[in-house]
């Protein structure tokens, strides 16, 4: 199978987190309902609005990416040794969803934000410096008009498990329509994915045998299955290994 280009995989990188975490109810003020994820990556902050209808594929909402506004300055974690700052780095975009979304809707679209690899690991190196950057975010973001869920550093067989569903959503391996544009079970596997970071290499994957699943595995319920989800660590096989291994024998 062919790699998904880059710009795809961006624009959906967070539909997992929307459809595991955000609720899909029913909306009465309008045709549209809306859901906002703030992407807490190493290098960067993203916020992702992502917009639905009471449209369900087997009591699973059926989502779509509209927009995106990248959060000016580093990734939350750079803020340690300021974390007043890191509420107001993301001020502009919750001002920017503002302005997308109708004002009557505010209340009723949820705001939820994930912090990945470097937070993670500045916990485990300075609990106190990132338990204060997530009260200083949730300060923000609580003031915001949005109805916020929540701002957790993400365990990594979660993240993979989001990058899981992204792909697979992404290519249409849930559900996809048929000729008369109804949602129709997709009839094809589940893709694997190969999640390359800066330190490490993930393979994520669906266990076909209940009894395989292990206990660190992620179990997901979507569109009517139950699928186990797990992921195979490669530590040292990162970029940043791979940039320095490439050195080496340059040099050599």
């Amino acid at each position: 199978r062919e790699l998904l280009p880059p710009w795809l995989v961006i624009v959906a990188g967070l539909t997992g987190i929307v459809l595991l975490c955000v609720s899909t109810k029913d909306n009465v003020l309008g045709v549209f309902q809306y859901g906002i994820v703030l992407d807490a990556g190493p290098s960067r902050t993203t916020l992702f609005l992502y917009q639905w209808t009471t449209t369900k594929a087997n009591k699973t909402g059926v989502i779509r990416g509209c927009s995106s506004c990248p959060v000016q300055g580093p990734g939350v974690s750079s803020y340690s040794d300021s974390p007043q700052k890191v509420g107001k780095s993301v001020e502009p975009c919750l001002n920017w969803a503002q302005n997308k979304i109708p004002a009557e809707q505010h209340s009723q679209t949820p705001l939820y934000l994930g912090a990945t690899a470097s937070m993670r690991q500045l916990n485990l190196t300075h609990p106190i410096l990132s338990d204060g950057l997530l009260a200083a975010l949730t300060a923000t973001l609580k003031s915001s008009p949005f109805h916020f869920q929540g701002a957790q550093i993400l365990p990594s067989p979660d993240e993979e498990a989001f990058n899981w569903v992204a792909v697979n959503y992404v290519l249409e391996n849930f559900f996809k329509y048929d000729w008369r544009g109804q949602l129709v079970p997709s009839g094809t596997g589940m893709a694997g994915v190969l999640s390359v970071g800066r330190t490490s290499t993930q393979l994520t994957s669906k266990l076909e045998e209940e009894n395989q699943a292990p206990e660190e595995g992620v179990r997901l319920q979507l569109y009517g299955q139950t699928h186990h989800v797990y992921t195979r660590q490669c530590p040292c096989h990162g970029t940043e290994q791979l940039r320095r291994r490439l050195l080496s024998v340059l040099i050599q």
